[in-house]
């Protein structure tokens, strides 16, 4: 098995900055040095194709990222400040999840150490995502016929509603998504199931409503599952509000990755969000999902 890296996926912003855009790298030393990985089952992912990229997202959008003449507005909105590594790293992490589903669907799962930016819209960014990766993975692997259905697992504390407003007309792909209702984003898009929380409901009701919805996904038949296995639904994320243990994440990552993996659907992950201060916090719940991962599927 194959899973996907980039120095470019690390930001480099200014100090203080809300976002730990050096997270990606210390998750990376973390799986080598924890033996959880090694340098032979990681690889550098690739820039995505612009043709892939706009089948879900606007040119003109994508030009402006480019050539630097977004709106400094629209970048607000992002969360990050405009510099040439920001359209660059977008596009590595749509190809990096590119590269990961078509590993997945030959050796059953892969991922990025990056990637689930689902609150990227057609024609804008918000919320610390540019591109968004699953949506270009869908609309790409379906167009070009090499699969017939997909789902999308999200289970980041943040509703997705960048995938839900791209991919939710398509009855080929399914999203289940579970996320905080009082939580960013403030405006909502329907999914095709929406689980939405009150503050703080801990591993019990979490899991509970997890084993209940799952069966829909499976019923669904997917070709492929793309999991979006966000960890700021810890317990000491500091935008989270879920108050999820790291027992409960690795007993949540293991139901969708057992399930997947009992009925040979391919899966491929991205990490999502995770802000815990410090940020080693999100960073172990992060290489908890690989663990879980490697035990699953036996790499």
């Amino acid at each position: 098995m194959r899973f996907f890296y980039s120095e470019d996926f690390n930001l480099r912003l200014p100090p203080k900055h809300r976002f730990p855009g050096h997270k990606y790298e210390l998750l990376r030393q973390k799986l080598l040095s924890d033996d959880v990985l090694t340098n032979d089952t990681l690889a550098l992912c690739e820039p995505a194709a612009r043709e892939d990229v706009i089948r879900a997202h606007h040119s003109d959008y994508i030009v402006s990222l480019e050539d630097g003449s977004i709106d400094p507005k629209a970048m607000r909105r992002i969360g990050f400040p405009w510099s040439p590594q920001i359209p660059l790293r977008g596009f590595r992490t749509a190809g990096g999840a590119l590269l990961a589903a078509e590993q997945a669907l030959q050796t059953g799962l892969s991922g990025q150490l990056a990637g689930g930016t689902h609150h990227a819209h057609a024609d804008f960014g918000a919320g610390f995502c540019v591109l968004n990766d699953f949506a270009i993975v869908a609309l790409k692997l379906i167009q070009d016929r090499r699969i017939d259905r997909v789902a999308i697992i999200d289970l980041d504390v943040h509703q997705g509603d960048g995938n839900a407003a791209i991919l939710c007309d398509d009855p080929n792909i399914f999203i289940l998504d579970m996320f905080g209702r009082k939580n960013f984003p403030f405006r909502k898009f329907p999914a095709t199931l929406d689980v939405a929380f009150e503050d703080n409901p801990g591993d019990a009701q979490y899991l509970e409503e997890l084993r209940k919805v799952l069966p829909q996904v499976w019923n669904f038949a997917p070709d492929i599952v793309l999991y979006q296995a966000g960890v700021d639904p810890l317990i000491h994320d500091k935008l989270g509000r879920m108050d999820l243990s790291f027992d409960g994440l690795m007993r949540r990552d293991r139901l969708v990755l057992e399930g997947c993996h009992r009925r040979g659907i391919p899966c491929s992950m991205g990490i999502g969000g995770g802000y815990a201060d410090p940020i080693d916090l999100t960073v172990e719940a992060y290489a908890n999902t690989y663990r879980v991962a490697k035990d699953v599927y036996g790499f």
